[in-house]
């Protein structure tokens, strides 16, 4: 029996000194190269305040005197001592004197090795990229800086909208930084980096990581953080797209799926497919395709497209009509009504198409 309880005891404090390790390990990798300027100045402490205690021990001296005595003998400013020192002070105050030279030695070159890496900048960088982040409100986040996360963000980018970046991958970063991209470094499964990307306040999401585990686990986190989220997810295959929906996802997209559609309607019918990219890329051309949402507040509730006289007066097409239960109407009749929540897809003079959503809003 007593050997149960020494191996249970044992393997106890083997699950505690793991677990020790565990944690001192994230603290490392979490503060990286910060991490020895940090560790010395704990160090710094222990021998400032262990000073302390020993002078109140060997010599008897009050807090005060103590504090004062370690104060000038770390700093070694060549003051008196506080009281005359018995042998015991001297070794003391020697080894004293030691630690402290030996700790502040290492600071220093923590510090400069600081500097010459450019961390300081690199954190200043970043702390200004979080406050910039930090002001954003209806923004979409973009889980994934790779070759399709990355066009994402920037058609997001060129219609004007505000967009943050989420990738771990040390080798993307550079590249974050050099397109000027609003960015959080980290794993986009974390709750913390999704939270310091602004998920609360975020209006879209797209999780393209090349991992479906993670778009999966992805699209249940942002659902829970932010129920009004919208959210797209990349899906490798037809038959996992069941299960990103059931995660939270409002649609799932098959990146190879629509690259094959696309090239196979490039074939078949190449000037409906060269119309419909150009519309939607706009590259220099004053046509293009949007879809505007009519608010309570337009003037358009209640009446219908005769009434409404948006071809006449913009000089647009509404070519489909969405409804907010989700209904699409294709070339709706001149006698269908605008209600609250509808969403027109129109195609027509960016200007005019611009000078509509003012009125739509």
């Amino acid at each position: 029996m007593c050997a149960d309880v020494c191996r249970m005891n044992r393997g106890r404090h083997d699950k505690l000194g793991l677990c020790g390790k565990i944690k001192f390990s994230k603290l490392q990798q979490r503060y990286g190269s910060f991490w020895p300027l940090i560790m010395g100045l704990c160090t710094l402490m222990l021998i400032f305040f262990g000073g302390v205690y020993a002078y109140m021990e060997v010599e008897g001296w009050s807090y005060l005197d103590s504090f004062y005595m370690v104060l000038i003998a770390l700093s070694t400013v060549g003051f008196e001592e506080v009281h005359p020192l018995s042998d015991n002070g001297m070794v003391l105050t020697s080894v004293l004197i030691i630690l402290g030279v030996g700790n502040f030695a290492f600071l220093i070159g923590s510090f400069t090795q600081i500097l010459v890496e450019g961390r300081i900048q690199t954190v200043w960088g970043r702390h200004r990229v979080q406050k910039s982040i930090d002001k954003l409100n209806n923004h979409t986040i973009v889980c994934g800086y790779g070759r399709i996360g990355s066009i994402a963000l920037r058609e997001i980018e060129r219609e004007g909208l505000p967009v943050v970046a989420v990738e771990m991958g040390e080798e993307l970063i550079p590249k974050m930084e050099a397109d000027e991209v609003l960015f959080i470094a980290g794993d986009a499964t974390s709750d913390d980096v999704l939270m310091r990307a602004g998920i609360a306040r975020a209006k879209n999401l797209i999780t393209a990581l090349s991992s479906e585990a993670a778009n999966v686990y992805v699209s249940l986190t942002a659902r829970q953080l932010n129920p009004k989220l919208h959210i797209v997810a990349r899906a490798n295959n037809e038959s996992h797209i069941h299960r990103l929906e059931r995660a939270g996802a409002d649609r799932v997209m098959l990146p190879h799926t629509i690259g094959g559609i696309r090239m196979a309607q490039s074939v078949v019918r190449p000037a409906v497919t060269s119309f419909l990219e150009l519309t939607v890329a706009g590259d220099g051309m004053e046509l293009s395709m949007e879809e505007l949402t009519i608010s309570e507040r337009s003037e358009f509730c209640g009446k219908n497209l005769i009434e409404s006289k948006i071809r006449q007066r913009f000089n647009v097409i509404i070519i489909t009509l969405k409804r907010a239960d989700g209904t699409m109407l294709f070339n709706p009749d001149a006698k269908t009504v605008l209600s609250a929540g509808d969403t027109i897809i129109a195609v027509g003079d960016r200007e005019n198409l611009g000078n509509l959503w003012e009125v739509t809003a």
